[in-house]
């Protein structure tokens, strides 16, 4: 019996997703959350869950920081990023960090069905009218190389990059996480070492770099 957890911060548009997930798959059973932190605490409490359709702007994500989060400490969840945003390189971006489908939020609900089918299917989906254009988007140069470096991290690695930009220091970090210092000191530098940067600036820009603009809350 497959598991499907909507990542978003708007309820009717969750239920919109709910219903249509229903439809589409029998016996499929539904969890929601509304952040990105609802996310990975969901994910941890439940191992089973198959897939993620995931917001890119809900509260605390920030474009494709989440996906990033979410394979780096949930490889086996699959995960299809839901966006008003349409622009086939940003698509790209997603592929290219790891999303399994892209779905513009003005997918219709067929196309939402089918998408939900064929990524539990194990299959890629996108938009069919995107599909060319996507195909025929360039890659950011280096952004393969930072998914890669970014996956390479071990699950509590990444939740100390995380904090780090945020700005926490050691200290802080390791109260955080309820961990000593001198641990959290340790996974900075094996963080350092697998993302190709010197101090705690670079390794923060590395997550900015993952930042989109979000259409939908642009005047």
């Amino acid at each position: 019996m497959p598991t499907l957890l909507i990542a978003d911060d708007h309820p009717l548009f969750r239920a919109a997703l709910r219903g249509a997930a229903a439809d589409a798959v029998a016996d499929l059973q539904v969890r929601e959350a509304d952040s990105l932190d609802g996310v990975l605490a969901a994910l941890e409490a439940e191992p089973g869950i198959d897939l993620v359709l995931l917001d890119l702007h809900m509260p605390g994500n920030h474009g494709l920081a989440g996906l990033a989060a979410i394979r780096a400490q949930h490889p086996g969840v699959a995960v299809v990023v839901v966006s008003a945003n349409d622009d086939p390189r940003v698509i790209r971006r997603a592929l290219d960090h790891g999303a399994a489908g892209y779905l513009p939020k003005s997918t219709g609900l067929e196309d939402l069905r089918e998408a939900i089918r064929a990524v539990l299917g194990l299959q890629q989906w996108l938009p069919p009218s995107l599909r060319n254009a996507v195909d025929g988007a360039r890659s950011l140069p280096g952004d393969a190389e930072l998914a890669a470096r970014l996956a390479s991290l071990s699950p509590q690695q990444f939740r100390v990059l995380a904090l780090v930009a945020e700005g926490l220091l050691n200290k802080q970090i390791a109260d955080r996480l309820g961990v000593q210092e001198r641990t959290v000191k340790a996974h900075l530098t094996a963080i350092f070492e697998r993302l190709g940067v010197r101090n705690r600036t670079q390794a923060s820009v590395v997550l900015r770099e993952l930042e989109l603009s979000d259409p939908a809350r642009q005047l």
